[in-house]
């Protein structure tokens, strides 16, 4: 048995394609789905199956393309039950393929229809995708679906991590989610184990009752991206294939004004803080762009990337389109003389620090709640970034006085700066460091 995994950092998402003599069972695909048929045809492999584990909720997936492109069978758990053709898995159903078994088991929690599939070679089990099921460490979130189911998922996902964890020992454990990713409930460590590890070692298979392993996983909730709400209908329709990644370029006097586009600018930070065009957001390209930009932009608005004169925008046009975002409709390039609107100041941790000794100085963290819990500054205004756009940047700021931005590393801090400075503020951005830093130094 060979493996294939499939990275998808920005995301926290891994996809899988096991190959078995000439075999081939791909594995939650994304919606850029020519990464996986190329691998698949690079190994002369006979694609015989695609899995779903559950309906996601963090991208548009691209099973029911490579199905239509392939031939393959499309598999996805019995509950689910989308709009398009598909081979229904239902609980303990094995689906054969010679010596090759998938063998579905019912591991709801995650979602209520989420299936984890045992793989059987020559009747033993040796691997198990579970998908959002038992993860690396951690386990899937209960609360994507709302708070109000989020208590009985949480108890439906105690019994699935543990049905699970009665696999042998030596069965490879491939999740979907790990690091990175916001569907998991705690910071998920290594992508890949096996059950014996995860006995041995995950906290959450040593809470023995179902409401106290509800309370620790709904104890600290992160928050929900967005842009979240529209995966799982997308994937219930099944999506369309990916949109062309070549975009026209555009010159300024061409730029959009009054009809709705959105200015999304993707270069690199210290460009973006020499000066941003009027009325754009800062998202400097990088793994995690594409969520940042559907969960802090209107879903669907009509963007026109601000890019750098050798960016490659390619890149950005997938990020979206994993998550449904087809609506890039050009690219601009700021000249190296171009006249541009105010930009924020970039500062290293000990001018920051300085600066936070002024007399007019304010502090904004834009970090999640659960990380202020674990260090904060006296007197900073707290709100988390994706907030500034929902509940608007806080009263408790001084449009007249400059304004410090600060979260763990500088990336959200340096986004939440193109917002302010499109409100008319003076900023200047913790770069490289941390609010945890600014109080450990």
């Amino acid at each position: 048995m060979e493996l294939v995994s499939f990275r998808t950092p920005g995301l926290g998402d891994q996809s899988y394609l096991l190959i078995h003599e000439g075999k081939g069972v791909l594995v939650d695909p994304q919606r850029d789905i020519d990464r996986f048929l190329d691998a698949a045809a690079e190994r002369d492999v006979d694609l015989r199956f695609v899995l779903e584990t559950h309906l996601h909720n963090d991208y548009v997936s691209g099973g029911p393309q490579v199905a239509r492109r392939t031939g393959a069978e499309l598999v996805l758990p019995a509950g689910a039950a989308p709009t398009y053709r598909h081979t229904p898995a239902f609980h303990l159903e094995d689906i054969k393929a010679d010596n090759l078994t998938l063998r579905p088991v019912h591991t709801p929690g995650h979602t209520p229809e989420h299936t984890s599939y045992v793989v059987l070679i020559d009747d033993e089990p040796v691997a198990v995708f579970s998908g959002g099921s038992l993860l690396v460490a951690a386990a899937g979130r209960p609360d994507l679906l709302g708070a109000d189911r989020a208590r009985t998922l949480a108890r439906l996902q105690h019994g699935s991590l543990h049905r699970l964890a009665g696999l042998p020992r030596a069965v490879e454990l491939l999740p979907t989610h790990g690091e990175g990713s916001f569907c998991t409930t705690t910071g998920a460590g290594r992508f890949t184990s096996t059950i014996g590890d995860e006995v041995d070692t995950n906290p959450l298979l040593g809470i023995g009752d179902p409401e106290a392993f509800a309370d620790r996983l709904l104890a600290a909730p992160m928050p929900i991206p967005a842009f979240y709400q529209y995966m799982g209908p997308a994937n219930i329709r099944g999506g369309e294939p990916m949109p062309p990644v070549a975009v026209p370029e555009i010159a300024a006097t061409a730029l959009p004004t009054d009809d709705g586009t959105q200015l999304l600018d993707i270069r690199p930070r210290p460009a973006q803080a020499a000066g941003l065009v009027p009325g754009s957001v800062g998202i400097t390209l990088t793994d995690d762009f594409g969520s940042w930009a559907g969960w802090l932009l209107p879903y669907g608005t009509p963007l026109v990337l601000i890019a750098a004169p050798d960016q490659d925008v390619t890149e950005a046009v997938v990020q979206l389109a994993r998550i449904g975002l087809d609506t890039v409709r050009a690219v601009h390039r700021p000249a190296a003389d171009a006249d541009l609107g105010p930009g924020y100041e970039l500062l290293d941790i000990d001018t920051f620090r300085q600066r936070l000794t002024a007399p007019d100085a304010q502090l904004l963290d834009v970090r999640m709640p659960n990380e202020r819990a674990q260090a904060s500054w006296p007197g900073a205004v707290e709100r988390f970034l994706a907030d500034l756009v929902t509940d608007g940047i806080p009263a408790a700021l001084d449009p007249q006085r400059p304004v410090l931005v600060a979260c763990g590393t500088g990336r959200r801090a340096a986004i939440a700066a193109s917002l302010l400075v499109r409100a008319g503020y003076r900023v200047a951005v913790l770069d490289g460091a941390g609010v945890a830093d600014l109080v450990d130094s």
